[in-house]
């Protein structure tokens, strides 16, 4: 459709300026936010006059102006976090923006104040703000944590979700309210689509799995649309159906609607540390950076997995130890299984594992294969495969006997975040875009161990990967790091 036509359409509807309050679990949640801010401000403050003077918060003694300007200080540092938005809806509720701006409000709040108390010869000690900076930033974030927590349960519970109206050609539309609705607990529900070109609503639906979302008609019927499914978000996957005038157009409407815009810039698994916004004589661009595997980066990753195995490797040596014991006992076989995987730019190497299976588990793998529960077919999985030792039951459910694979991080076979290490013939069966999984080195953990797993399917394990290696960086190493932890200790998807 051409841009004449499309802005034509987008002219026809007259809207009357309306402003749609936010929905009530919003307010709700902005205000408990607001209240525990309160709250840990009050609290650094009392905490920090207490310790750096031995007097609790009293206007009444002597010392009252120690309080008063206790007071003030609350007030001033609450007026920050205000100033900062750092309870703006577009940051609570997930990303690290939020917690930038907390950081960043405390310590303007506080350089601030330092500066004020050295030019007017205040007494107020270094000591307290010592106390209070530190102390107050570490709950804010901590309460915001947990609030994010309490939102993540209600919303994989099907509550507190942001409703939206998804617009794109049917196949770009469909793979967007894929992704917006992967995780449950990120929030989104798609609850109508647009399809440019598409005329009025026929009643038909889009079928997304097991859901069925209705189709609302063209881009000239979106605000009737929105009005109709209750929508407070909508996201537009390419604007060449809407042309300059007619996207212009949306957002001034949506504006007077309250709604939320947002557009997908049709790159896809790219993260947003990637993504740049700059104008060109006047005209928004998002550039890419391109994904970095050598020079400092790659000198900074291998670094950090030289000393994080050899620590790993001398903490866990009781474990490993009474591991090597309880298999020996537990059947006759070698301690250690060595099974081929590919490396960086397709090398093999001998990964090491414990074994947790009999020792003739391999000769027993041909009468297994109408078990093979792995999606793909490419890979072998079984989630109660009776070649697996009592001991090796234990192991796998608290992945013990993967710490092996520290040896192979120090032979630089492997890091300790990476991709899922490859079988030979499931490397032979990559294509172009498989390919780049061998970019960089295997990995003990990675995307796909925190996000289930073994009970992931070939084809998203691979999408997991190839996520990862575009865009790695030592931050994310060590968030999945952490979330490893608690999949283990959690024992989720481990079999």
């Amino acid at each position: 459709m051409g841009r004449g036509g499309a802005r034509q359409k987008m002219t026809v509807v007259t809207m009357p300026r309306e402003v749609f309050k936010r929905t009530r679990w919003q307010r709700q949640y902005l205000v408990n936010i607001l209240i525990t801010d309160v709250l840990v401000v009050c609290a650094a403050v009392v905490l920090a006059q207490y310790v750096r003077f031995g007097q609790a918060p009293d206007l009444s003694s002597t010392d009252g102006y120690i309080t008063s300007v206790s007071i003030l200080f609350g007030a001033i540092w609450l007026g920050a976090l205000s100033l900062c938005r750092t309870r703006s809806p577009r940051v609570t509720g997930a990303g690290a923006e939020e917690y930038k701006r907390v950081a960043s409000a405390s310590f303007w709040t506080f350089g601030g104040i330092a500066i004020i108390t050295f030019l007017l010869q205040l007494e107020i000690a270094r000591g307290y703000l010592a106390v209070a900076l530190p102390t107050g930033t570490v709950a804010l974030c901590l309460t915001r944590w947990g609030w994010r927590r309490y939102l993540a349960k209600q919303r994989a519970e099907g509550r507190y979700q942001t409703a939206v109206m998804a617009i794109g050609d049917a196949d770009a539309v469909s793979y967007l309210a894929q992704e917006l609705t992967r995780d449950p607990r990120a929030g989104y529900a798609v609850v109508a689509v647009g399809i440019p070109g598409y005329g009025a609503p026929a009643g038909e639906r889009l079928t997304l799995g097991d859901q069925e979302i209705p189709i609302m008609g063209g881009e000239e019927y979106v605000l009737d649309a929105i009005r109709e499914c209750g929508a407070d978000t909508v996201a537009v996957t390419g604007v060449d159906h809407f042309g300059y005038e007619g996207i212009r157009k949306l957002m001034w409407d949506l504006e007077a609607m309250g709604v939320d815009l947002v557009v997908s810039p049709g790159v896809m698994d790219v993260s947003g540390a990637r993504l740049e916004m700059r104008p060109v004589a006047g005209f928004p661009l998002v550039h890419v950076e391109k994904p970095q595997y050598d020079g400092a980066k790659r000198f900074e990753k291998r670094a950090f997995d030289f000393v994080f195995a050899a620590v790993a490797l001398v903490v866990a040596s009781p474990v490993l130890l009474a591991a090597a014991i309880a298999i020996k006992l537990d059947s006759r076989g070698p301690v250690f299984y060595t099974a081929e995987r590919i490396g960086i730019d397709g090398r093999p190497f001998a990964m090491l594992k414990f074994r947790t299976m009999v020792s003739d588990a391999d000769r027993q793998l041909e009468s297994l294969q109408n078990l093979n529960e792995s999606s793909g077919g490419v890979l072998f999985k079984i989630k109660d495969d009776p070649r697996v030792t009592s001991v090796g039951k234990v192991l796998r459910r608290l992945s013990i006997d993967e710490l092996p694979q520290f040896v192979n991080v120090l032979r630089q076979e492997m890091s300790v975040v990476g991709p899922r290490p490859p079988l030979r013939q499931e490397v032979e069966t990559y294509d172009g875009d498989v390919q780049r999984r061998l970019l960089v080195k295997p990995g003990i953990t990675g995307l796909w161990q925190v996000s289930g797993r073994a009970d992931l399917s070939w084809q998203e394990s691979v999408r997991l990967d190839l996520s990862y290696v575009e865009n790695w960086s030592m931050v994310a190493d060590l968030v999945i790091i952490a979330k490893t932890v608690r999949a283990v200790l959690l024992s989720q998807g481990a079999y």
